[in-house]
């Protein structure tokens, strides 16, 4: 047992020696690794940086809406009858003035013949009474002779009588053929003066009998129901042998011109405010409005460019936005009223813009964009910048930076501002520098 325990004795100094041993070997192993790690002052953390340059860009803003005809026409009767025949295929162009349907015209072909026979006796009646007329004229004029002669007699009497060549109960006749014919005179007059009115009223009659006929021509016309409008045509909403009432809530069909076609997308006031202040203050300059581009819901770009037509002038209380109205040509028909599209809008050109790549721009915790750039004297600055909105991969900057700025693309993670920092080609070589010389548009904003 004693010899046990010296030799575990022996063990645990001879172990004890070798550690001691050990640890002094590695110290000045350690002591000369330590120094040689950290004083190393000639490296210099290497970064990548972009020079601004101000651009001309174009800006666009991309709104929904939803195409919508520009012409609409309902096809309702404008009489009661029975539809006959339906004349047209259902989805198919049709011209402006192409029947559309035919209503049973027998009813309004009578009314139509009876009234054109009405004009007739009408007119046969005003004949009549002009000529009555004219024969109460002769007559008058005849009265006018006999009244003359009568006057004539009665002055020649009063001179014979004066001599006593004549008695006095010539003379007494002569006074009342005077008076008589005077009278009778004046009945002639008087019937002349009622066959005028006869004779006009004759033409009122006649007046009326035209109108009337023209209201039955109107009517059979109107039996045959014509399209107002050329465009597509939709389903019909009733078939041959269905009653149509004049003016009826329910269209027959409905005939839509889709060449040109609207747009109309929502703008909010907000933006065009906005909008207008750019322009006030040079910041933009205009564009025009054509030009404007359409993508259609599966992603594709309709190859045909429309125009902005009008802005409305009254705002939804609800949105508080208003319709902008763009007019598209349509020629093979591809948009269809009620589509939901995009559409790009160019709002104008920016002429001295600045775009710093979004791979450059950070958040501080309050969520201001920062980026780095690097000084005259290749030492790290930090800039807050004021972005307007995003422009595909770079960020379009009003403040912050200005031309000639070297902004920091590569290496950010390793410097800090204040550091002196060694510049290097990106490895991304002149891409970056390349895109932000291309004229960039928006999305929506």
């Amino acid at each position: 047992m004693g010899n046990t325990l010296l030799k575990e004795d022996a063990i645990y100094r001879l172990i004890r020696r070798t550690f001691v041993a050990a640890v002094l070997m590695a110290g000045p192993c350690l002591t000369g690794c330590g120094p040689a790690r950290t004083a190393r002052p000639d490296i210099v953390p290497e970064v990548a940086v972009v020079a601004i340059q101000p651009q001309q860009v174009a800006l666009t803003f991309e709104l929904p809406g939803r195409t919508a005809a520009c012409r609409v026409a309902e096809i309702r009767p404008q009489v009661n009858g029975l539809i006959q025949k339906r004349l047209f295929t259902e989805g198919s162009q049709v011209d402006a003035g192409e029947v559309l349907y035919e209503v049973d015209p027998a009813p309004y072909k009578a009314a139509y013949d009876s009234a054109a026979a009405n004009l007739v006796s009408t007119k046969q009646a005003a004949e009549r009474a002009q000529a009555t007329l004219a024969a109460t004229i002769a007559s008058l004029e005849r009265y006018e002779a006999v009244l003359q002669l009568a006057k004539t007699n009665r002055d020649r009497c009063e001179t014979l009588l004066k001599k006593n060549a004549v008695s006095g109960t010539d003379h007494d006749q002569a006074v009342v053929d005077v008076n008589v014919a005077n009278a009778a005179l004046n009945v002639a007059k008087a019937q002349v003066e009622s066959d005028r009115q006869s004779v006009g009223m004759a033409k009122a009659a006649i007046q009326q009998a035209e109108a009337a006929l023209e209201t039955a021509k109107i009517n059979l016309d109107y039996t045959k129901i014509k399209s107002s409008i050329s465009g597509r045509i939709g389903r019909s909403n009733v078939t041959d042998g269905a009653i149509a009432t004049a003016y009826q809530t329910v269209p027959l069909a409905t005939v839509q011109q889709l060449d040109p076609i609207y747009v109309d997308v929502p703008q909010s006031t907000v933006a065009l405010s906005r909008l207008k202040r750019s322009f006030a203050n040079g910041n933009l300059t205009t564009k025009g409005t054509d030009g404007v581009r359409i993508v259609l819901e599966d992603g594709t770009v309709y190859p045909l460019t429309g125009s902005l037509q009008f802005a409305d002038v009254t705002v939804d209380q609800t949105t508080g936005s208003v319709i902008l109205r763009i007019v598209v040509p349509n020629p093979d028909g591809t948009l269809l009223p009620g589509m939901f599209v995009r559409a790009i809008i160019e709002e104008g050109v920016r002429e001295h813009a600045i775009l710093v790549p979004q791979q450059a721009v950070s958040r501080d915790p309050k969520g201001h964009p920062l980026t780095l750039i690097v000084d005259a004297d290749d030492k790290v600055q930090q800039r807050e910048l004021s972005t307007d909105r995003s422009m595909g991969d770079k960020w379009l900057v009003s403040s912050g930076v200005a031309q000639g700025d070297r902004v920091i693309v590569e290496g950010m993670q390793k410097v800090r501002p204040g550091m002196a920092v060694k510049v290097v080609p990106s490895k991304a070589g002149g891409t970056l520098a390349a895109n932000l010389k291309d004229t960039a548009q928006t999305t929506t904003h």
